[in-house]
C-alpha cells in the first residue's frame, strides 16, 4: 500500500480502526506542523520497505475524538497496530531507524 500523503480531515471511528486487519500505521499530526514536515522522509523510506502496511494518516487537533482516544499530545504521533493491538508508539522521531524497528514488530 502506498504511504498517504495527505491529512484525512474525517477521522474514522475509533472501533473501525480497532477492527482494521493486518499491519496499519497511524499517524496523527497537522499540515502546518514543522515536526510533521520533517518526519515524512522518514515515513517514506520506512514505508517503501514495508509495501503492505496499510498508512492512514490523520488530522488532529482539538476536539478530535480518535486522537484523544489514542492519548496524543504531540505531533507527529505514529502508532503501529497489527490486529487491531497496538506494538509500538513513537512521538516525534528521530529517524528512520527507529521507525523501521517498530515496523519490524509486525512482521
Amino acid at each position: 500500500m502506498p504511504m498517504t500523503t495527505t491529512y484525512a480531515e474525517r477521522e474514522p471511528a475509533r472501533a473501525d480502526v480497532d477492527a482494521l486487519p493486518g499491519v496499519t500505521l497511524l499517524e496523527f499530526g497537522v499540515p502546518w506542523c514543522g515536526h510533521c514536515r520533517a518526519a515524512q522522509p522518514l515515513l517514506a523510506t520506512a514505508l517503501a520497505e514495508h509495501p503492505t502496511v496499510r498508512h492512514l494518516k490523520i488530522e488532529d487537533g482539538s476536539g478530535r475524538r480518535l486522537g484523544r482516544s489514542f492519548r496524543v499530545k504531540l505531533w507527529p504521533t505514529l502508532i503501529v497496530f497489527k490486529e487491531g493491538q497496538e506494538l509500538a508508539r513513537l512521538v516525534r522521531p528521530n529517524g528512520a531507524a527507529e521507525l523501521r524497528e517498530a515496523l519490524a514488530l509486525a512482521d
